[in-house]
């Protein structure tokens, strides 16, 4: 990373083959993969940077909210790291991550606060007002299932390859979105969201789960279930696809007006998804921004630029911080660590 917006260079070891064979992500097998890889990664990001260990200002390392056991290998590396080489060591939030993702899309331009963020992933769905560098102002998130989530789950019962979001995206491309009229919860004045009824609405429309003896739902038939055959996964994926983007594009443009911003930040693998794209743009006066497909989803070029946005600010972590797997993004979000 060159001074916070350059990249140079960004090695991404991909887990998507490994969950997909069972169509989610397992934390036991993701931690393992990450003991695998972790090292074998960072040499390979330095010799394409082509540069020496020496000459870094700073290590930095995801410390959560995220997967206990990954964290963990993450953050005993970057500690074993940082004291080999006598360089500071910085713990940095992954939703902050997500945000400064923007930075590195160029060109950026330096946006005038206070901007609205949305930050939408496969285990975040978090709205907030960001008053400068560093300060934000949770206004509202997920309830339950975060928006990522939803549409892996819907994935799986529509029997799509895992990660569920590309491939409903890809399917509702040739489906309806008015041929199911799925619910768009918490159409509240709050700025949080809900999507475990969207999530249930649609199975309950398009399986058949198993019965017992009697006729009634079998217990834990919601983890058996079976696509009807009559179904259009078409149409399906088109119409969950535009009930979750829309209760997104909904609040993020009321709190954006509410509040006075200047502009609208997407983040997150979530923001990749082209409808979500589209009708924020038409749903806003205000300038919309979101990172290239390549930064969307989890990476540790976004953590760098955070890291360097703190390095600047004169955060240092030390070697003896522990992992914070549920670490909320607030103004606080360091002071209080």
């Amino acid at each position: 990373m060159i001074d916070g917006k350059l990249i140079a260079s960004s090695i991404v070891a991909s887990q998507i083959d490994l969950h997909a064979e069972h169509g989610g992500v397992y934390p036991e097998l993701a931690s393992r993969a990450h003991v695998e890889a972790i090292s074998p990664v960072v040499e390979q990001a330095i010799t394409d940077a082509g540069i020496r260990y020496d000459v870094l200002d700073a290590i930095a390392v995801t410390r959560g909210p995220g997967l206990v056991g990954s964290l963990l290998v993450g953050i005993s590396y970057a500690k074993g790291l940082a004291l080999t080489l006598n360089k500071p060591l910085l713990g940095i939030n992954h939703l902050e991550g997500h945000v400064y993702s923007l930075w590195l899309t160029q060109p950026f331009p330096e946006p005038q606060f206070p901007v609205l963020v949305l930050i939408v992933s496969g285990g975040h769905s978090e709205l907030l007002l960001m008053h400068g560098h560093g300060r934000y102002e949770r206004l509202g998130g997920t309830l339950d299932d975060a928006a990522g989530e939803a549409f892996d789950k819907v994935g799986r019962l529509l029997e799509l390859p895992f990660p569920g979001g590309p491939h409903i995206e890809l399917a509702a491309q040739m489906g309806n979105p008015v041929a199911y009229q799925f619910p768009r919860a918490k159409r509240d004045e709050t700025y949080d969201f809900s999507f475990s009824g969207l999530k249930t609405a649609v199975r309950r429309e398009v399986t058949v789960p198993p019965v017992g003896s009697r006729g009634r739902r079998a217990r834990g038939a919601e983890k058996h279930t079976q696509l009807r055959t009559d179904v259009s996964v078409n149409d399906v994926a088109a119409a969950f696809q535009d009930a979750a983007t829309d209760i997104l594009v909904e609040k993020t443009a009321r709190a954006a007006a509410d509040y006075g911003a200047t502009a609208v930040l997407l983040a997150g693998g979530v923001s990749a998804n082209q409808m979500l794209r589209l009708k924020m743009r038409q749903a806003t006066d205000l300038p919309v921004f979101y990172p290239p497909l390549s930064l969307c989803t989890d990476n540790a070029a976004m953590i760098a630029a955070a890291a360097h946005m703190r390095y600047e600010a004169g955060l240092r972590s030390g070697l003896d911080f522990d992992v914070l797997p549920s670490w909320p993004l607030n103004d606080q979000t360091y002071s209080d660590v």
